[in-house]
Formats: structure tokens, C-alpha cells, sequence
């Protein structure tokens, strides 16, 4: 009789559990929630699609806020629940993310581009500054700013991007070795902690959650509005394309651009690999300094560099301007048949990418699953990085962007939770491919994921100190080795500001309730 009072017993707490874990999964309790906004259990299937278009992931509802107090509402509910709950939070942004790490399978997704609040702000004083919401797009801040006559410092090169979205990550392009990514041009910012408390946070004011938050991979709050530099805007740009067929002497141009005082505002890189017709295909948009050499320009499919600059100036400035750009140009050694040029206002060569994304859409290639792979590589091993990926790995055509570009690590805070090379100098090396659907070629998922694969087994076995950007790993383990001596704060901060591992859950970093030492 003992021994069966003892089973009931221990089925009954079982059973208990159970029904605890089942009724913290249930819908029903959010529903109970008071909020300016409102939440979704049926309409979630577009919450569990992304850019990449490989996870999916459904959550259990949305949520569509109004004011920063529903999220904070939200997160302090399943906080309370307890360690029982199996309940998560992630934020959407534009969803532009590529595995799955917006997405919260069985939790909640907050669509952050709803959120409502103060207008943007624009601060026109000696140290200029907008106030924007974590889930306004930069286009429309380059929009307001605009009317100021003011503009953001850094950039992605993607515009129709959240707030929130590139603060978690980073936020690099071209500018970025003269300002740093976009995490390095923030002043403050209000966040909701996995606790659900809202913050606000500075180099002064909760410091360390500040510096926690940027490039932080949203482990540690919400980012609900950013207070982020600015500067005066030009009216033009001078855009210019050259190429290269020597990779050295291509990496060495760069690095002597960017270490430069008197330099271009933006300078990136691409690798073209067999491309005919490339220079024709340029003339739509670009001017051939001398199009008889360019007529006679042949690739013979051959991979070449193109080094991509731009100059920013005042119409007022036209004359001056040519001639600092033609000295800058003297200075380089590229192949002389090949400058192309032309100038655009600067809001359309910002949202260059923008005009690329209309033309895949009208063709049905924009929702294609892509399998980016971006990696940071020390400016010491470039050259070995090139030799084995540019020369045996990748021999087909690209189907997608090949960007390559050195920044400065004297521009990036250390503070932040982003995780980059040793060496003061490192490349963007970003590999922006587009898989064709139901392809089983070159083209196909399947074949650009083998090669993903060959390039970070290249660079573990030669030891490069690579480290990814927007980085994915399944385990554990690998997330370790990721952050590396950093690991230790990266997970202290975690167990500080969202100790029942509620956000993010789709960065697969730490799992909820878990220790995470």
C-alpha cells in the first residue's frame, strides 16, 4: 500500500507539471493581457518566413504594438510564468533576417514595425542626433534627416532595414572604415529587457547593458528607440567603378584608401567571376572615362576585382571636387580601360540596392531561399584566403554579389557584444548568393550550401582567425568557440538582463531554462 501512495504521489506531481507546461504554451493566457495593441493566434504564418527562406518556424501569436508598454507588458508575463513556461520572444523587424533568427517556433513574434511612439525627432544643434523608433526603417530616417539637410553617418547597404534590426548585429558598407559600423554612431537608446523592465541606457546611464545590446544579437532587450549620430548631407555623389585582374594589388589599393586623410566616402569590393559583358553592361548607368578602350576591354573569363568608390559633394564644389577625385585616382592601380563613372543624388545612390530589389521582385527572384555566408578575415591572411576560395573553390559563376572590403578596428567599441578579428585591419568578405528553386545545378541550394561549407572548413584548417558576421551555428559548442574569451561576459550579461533565456530564441544560442555556463 506504501509503495502505491508513493506512485500516485509522484504521478500526480507528474501529471501536475505537465498540465503546467501545456497551460504555459496555451494562447490563453496572453489573451488576458491588457495592451494598446493587439495580439494574432490565427494570422502567424508570416511571422515564421524570412529573407533567407530556408527556417520556418511557426509561433504560437503575434503581437502588434502600439506602445513600448506592450511589449514590456508581454515579456514581464512570460518572465513571471516562471522557468515552466516554454513560451519565448522574438522581434521582427523586416524580417530580413536569414536563419531563422527572427522567428520563436511556439512563441511570441513582435512585429516591431507597429510600434508607435514619439515621432522622429531631428536634432539640428552642434552635435546633431534623430531619435527614431527600433522599428523604423533607415530609409525613412534618411528621408527626414534629409529635410534637415542632415544624414546618419553609417550605413548598411540595404536600407529597408529596422533600427533595432542592424543595431543587434552591427550595420556595416562602405563607410564603416571612416565611421565605424552603424553600433559605433549611437548615443543612447531605450530597451525592454527578457525581464520586461524598460530602459534607458548610455555611455553614462546602465553602460553596461548599453554596450550589451549593440551588435548583441537581440540576447539581451528590445531595442524600442535609438538616439543615433548625424551629420551634414551632400547633394551629390561621384560613383565610380574600376576593375582589377591581380587580387593583391586590388586588396593593397583598398588599404591604402582607407588608411589615407584625404580618402573617398565609401569604397567597397567585389569579386566577378566569369562575367562577360560586364563593362556593357555598366553603360546603362556608368560613363567609360575612354569608351574606345572600354569597347576593347575583354574578361576572357578571367576573375577580376572591381573596386567600387564614391565622393560626396555640394554641387557648389563641382570643379574642385573632379580634381581631388583624379588625384585620388592617380594614385591607383587599376585597369586604366575600365574607370567608369557617373553622379546621382546621394538618397538614390544610398538606396542603390533598393532599385536591384524592384527588378528580382517583378521576376519572382526576390523570394528565393539565400544562403549568405559573410565572414570577417584579418588583413594578414586575405591574401591565402583569396588564393584557395577565389581559385579553387568558387570556379562557376556567382549567383549573387561577391563583396569584399577592409574596415578599420579602431572604429569598432570593444565594449560591444560583436565579435570581430584581432588585427587592426580585416575584411568584409559577404557571399550574397540566391538559390534557384528546385535546381539541382550549380545554382541550386544544395550546391552553394556544399560550398559554404568547403570555405569554413578552408578557414578553420588553415587557421585564419575568421569570424562570422551575422553568425549561425547549431551548438552549443560552436557558439562557445564564436565569442571565444568573450564567452564568459557574453553569457554573465545574459544571465543579468534575460536569465530565463526568453529572447532571441531563434539565434539558437542559449536555450530557455538552461544553465548557461
Amino acid at each position: 500500500m506504501l509503495f502505491i501512495r508513493i506512485f500516485m504521489i509522484l504521478f500526480l506531481c507528474c501529471m501536475t507539471i505537465r498540465i503546467n507546461l501545456c497551460f504555459s504554451s496555451n494562447p490563453s493566457s496572453l489573451r488576458t493581457l491588457s495592451v494598446d495593441g493587439h495580439f494574432s493566434f490565427d494570422e502567424v504564418h508570416h511571422a515564421a518566413k524570412d529573407f533567407g527562406n530556408r527556417f520556418q518556424l511557426l509561433p504560437l501569436a503575434v503581437l502588434y504594438p502600439k506602445s513600448v508598454s506592450d511589449i514590456a507588458t508581454t515579456i514581464r508575463h512570460i518572465w513571471q510564468m516562471g522557468p515552466n513556461s516554454e513560451l519565448t520572444v522574438a522581434a521582427r523587424g523586416h524580417s530580413h533576417s536569414l536563419q531563422g533568427q527572427a522567428q520563436a517556433h511556439q512563441g511570441v513574434v513582435i512585429n516591431m514595425e507597429s510600434l508607435q511612439g514619439p515621432k522622429m525627432h531631428v536634432y539640428t544643434g552642434n552635435n546633431p542626433y534623430v531619435d527614431a523608433s527600433g522599428g523604423e526603417l533607415w530609409i525613412d530616417i534618411l528621408r527626414e534627416c534629409l529635410e534637415y539637410g542632415l544624414a546618419p553617418k553609417s550605413w548598411t547597404d540595404y536600407l529597408h532595414l529596422t533600427v533595432g534590426g542592424t543595431l543587434s548585429n552591427a550595420g556595416v558598407s562602405g563607410q564603416a572604415f571612416r565611421h565605424g559600423p552603424q553600433i559605433s554612431n549611437v548615443h543612447q537608446m531605450e530597451v525592454v529587457t527578457g525581464k520586461g523592465e524598460v530602459l534607458n541606457c548610455s555611455e553614462k546611464q546602465n553602460s553596461d547593458l548599453f554596450h550589451s545590446v549593440l551588435g548583441g544579437l537581440g540576447q539581451f532587450g528590445i531595442i524600442t528607440r535609438a538616439r543615433i549620430s548625424l551629420e551634414p548631407a551632400p547633394d551629390m555623389v561621384k560613383w565610380i567603378r574600376v576593375l582589377y585582374s591581380d587580387f593583391t594589388t586590388f586588396a593593397a589599393d583598398q588599404e591604402r584608401l582607407i588608411g589615407a586623410e584625404s580618402t573617398f566616402d565609401y569604397i567597397e569590393g567585389f569579386v566577378i567571376i566569369n562575367r562577360t559583358g560586364l563593362l556593357n553592361n555598366w553603360r546603362s548607368s556608368f560613363n567609360p572615362q575612354d569608351p574606345v578602350q572600354a569597347s576593347q576591354f575583354h574578361s576572357d573569363g578571367r576573375t577580376l576585382y572591381c573596386l567600387e568608390l564614391a565622393k560626396y559633394f555640394n554641387r557648389d564644389r563641382a570643379d574642385a571636387l573632379n580634381e581631388e577625385v583624379g588625384n585620388l585616382l592617380s594614385q591607383l592601380r587599376y585597369i586604366t580601360s575600365t574607370l567608369f563613372q557617373t553622379e546621382v543624388p546621394y538618397i538614390e545612390f544610398l538606396d542603390r540596392v533598393h532599385v536591384s530589389e524592384v527588378k528580382l521582385r517583378s521576376n519572382g527572384l526576390w523570394e528565393v531561399p539565400h544562403p549568405w555566408l559573410n565572414l570577417l578575415i584579418p588583413k594578414s591572411k586575405i591574401n591565402d584566403f583569396a588564393d584557395e576560395v577565389f581559385g579553387n573553390i568558387l570556379t562557376d559563376t556567382s549567383n549573387g554579389p561577391i563583396l569584399i572590403y577592409p574596415v578599420n578596428k579602431s572604429k569598432w567599441d570593444n565594449r560591444t557584444s560583436a565579435v570581430i578579428p584581432e588585427e587592426n585591419i580585416f575584411y568584409l568578405v559577404a557571399f550574397l548568393t540566391s538559390a534557384v528553386p528546385s535546381s539541382t545545378g550549380t545554382d541550386g541550394l544544395e550546391h552553394i550550401l556544399t560550398q559554404n561549407k568547403r570555405i569554413l572548413e578552408f578557414c578553420e584548417i588553415a587557421r585564419l582567425g575568421m569570424k562570422q558576421y551575422l553568425p549561425h551555428y547549431t551548438t552549443h559548442e560552436e557558439w562557445k568557440a564564436h565569442f571565444g574569451p568573450r564567452w564568459e561576459v557574453f553569457s554573465q550579461r545574459k544571465s543579468t538582463y534575460d536569465p530565463l533565456a526568453i529572447l532571441a530564441p531563434g539565434q539558437r544560442i542559449f536555450q530557455k531554462a538552461i544553465s548557461f555556463s
